[in-house]
């Protein structure tokens, strides 16, 4: 099994802790937590380090729709967000640090979310691998897959 799939795992944030064991429970402040509906505008979360380049790629990945970037620091910080429903999806389109993400990942997972790579691959945390995750992220509570074909697809072009 991979790692994040065997430990708890644990983010901060506005003065509360989450926390998931995968298979297991969740913190009380994950409970009933459940994503957005989506609304009229695409509310996307990104590293404030990317945020120019990911806003394009999002622009015109779902156009005509409007879409509204986010920039924040923290992947845990930005995966919350998903989770509590402020941001439909978070995108980071370069290399990350798997310690970075894997808590995150693990918090979605308990909860029905879905992380994978750009590419639709589940992240691999084992510990002889490379810690760096080089095919960007994308985190979603609801309809992952129509979000990561779209991103991928513009990305492209």
């Amino acid at each position: 099994k991979q790692w994040y799939q065997r430990r708890v795992a644990i983010t901060a944030g506005e003065d509360k802790t989450y926390w998931a064991w995968v298979g297991h429970g969740v913190s009380d402040t994950l409970r009933d937590m459940h994503g957005s509906s989506e609304g009229d505008t695409l509310e996307v979360i990104v590293s404030l380090s990317h945020k120019g380049e990911v806003e394009d790629v999002a622009q015109k990945a779902f156009a005509p729709r409007q879409v509204h970037i986010t920039g924040a620091g923290g992947a845990g910080y930005k995966t919350i967000e998903v989770v509590k429903g402020t941001e439909d999806v978070y995108v980071h389109t370069t290399l990350i640090k798997k310690w970075d993400i894997c808590a995150g990942d693990a918090i979605l997972r308990a909860i029905g979310g879905t992380q994978t790579d750009l590419r639709g691959d589940e992240i691999n945390y084992s510990h002889n691998l490379d810690p760096k995750n080089e095919h960007g992220l994308i985190a979603t509570m609801h309809n992952h897959e129509d979000y990561r074909k779209v991103l991928q697809a513009a990305a492209k072009s």
